[in-house]
């Protein structure tokens, strides 16, 4: 008769599910059902599995997933860390505000970390997203400032570390934790930014939590997979939540109406311009998509 346990994907590599149960690791492929259905187990899943007599492992059940991400596939996380360098390249408000949004949206807590903080003075990025109520960090390899608070942001939490090409994610986790030894690139000088190594996602144990080393997201990522709805954006900056119920029309957009208190604390300076900008950008974005 077959075992049946429980236990968490913990990586997942060319159709091969590693699942971390109570009493071992074991190596299983998934049921055909899911591919029939068009679901598919991914990192971070809560699974049920079987294993034959001769050792040989089947995800049989997904169980109820609190949140996931489809690039990269990722379940069940708790925080996403955000990582942006404060030069070479320099960062990219927009793109940092889409995934603050696209974490928001699916109850994850975003944290921004601002690399390289040897090169350049991150003072005005960290001081945008303290004040719209979502952490920010610096932290420099080089010196190792800020590691003791991310360390302590990680402890029993699933998370997973996002940023574009170049910005030295995979570097960043190298630094904080050596053991995982996970493969970086040179950054190219011409081009101004790095050949991403890393291939699949895949959950490290530490601090009694999880934490992923994931392909990281690009432009065309966010925009194809991880569209927030229209009615939703505004929700998905939280500095808007104090403004937003005190407009004078409803169905307000935030964006040109007159009585918008929305607009107003831009202009009072108790909403970051750059913030607003990138949530009227999100907003004309998803608004020019045609509906069928």
């Amino acid at each position: 008769m077959d075992k049946i346990l429980t236990g968490l994907i913990v990586k997942a590599i060319s159709g091969f599910y590693y699942v971390e149960t109570a009493e071992m690791l074991y190596e299983c492929k998934a049921r055909g059902v899911f591919r029939k259905k068009g679901i598919s187990p991914c990192v971070g899943d809560k699974v049920n599995i079987s294993i034959s007599h001769d050792g040989k492992g089947t995800v049989d059940e997904i169980l109820p997933r609190k949140n996931s991400i489809i690039r990269p596939p990722l379940a069940n996380l708790d925080r996403l860390f955000i990582v942006s360098s404060v030069a070479e390249p320099s960062p990219n408000t927009i793109i940092i505000d889409k995934i603050t949004a696209v974490a928001v949206s699916k109850d994850i807590e975003p944290i921004i970390i601002f690399t390289k903080s040897d090169l350049a003075d991150c003072s005005k990025f960290l001081e945008i997203y303290q004040n719209s109520g979502i952490t920010a960090l610096s932290y420099s390899i080089k010196t190792g400032e800020g590691k003791e608070n991310i360390l302590s942001l990680l402890e029993n939490q699933i998370s997973a570390f996002t940023g574009n090409t170049g910005v030295g994610k995979s570097s960043l986790l190298n630094s904080l934790f050596p053991e995982f030894g996970i493969q970086t690139a040179e950054i190219s000088k011409k081009l101004g930014r790095g050949r991403h190594t890393t291939r699949h996602s895949e959950l490290y144990k530490i601090n009694g939590g999880y934490v992923a080393d994931t392909p990281g997201f690009s432009t065309v990522d966010i925009e194809r997979y991880e569209m927030v709805e229209l009615d939703k954006i505004q929700y998905c900056f939280p500095e808007f939540d104090d403004y937003i119920c005190n407009c004078k029309f409803t169905g307000c957009s935030h964006t040109v109406e007159k009585g918008c208190a929305v607009l107003q604390a831009v202009a009072d300076g108790k909403i970051t311009k750059s913030r607003h900008e990138s949530y009227r950008f999100m907003y004309n974005e998803v608004k020019a998509i045609p509906k069928y």
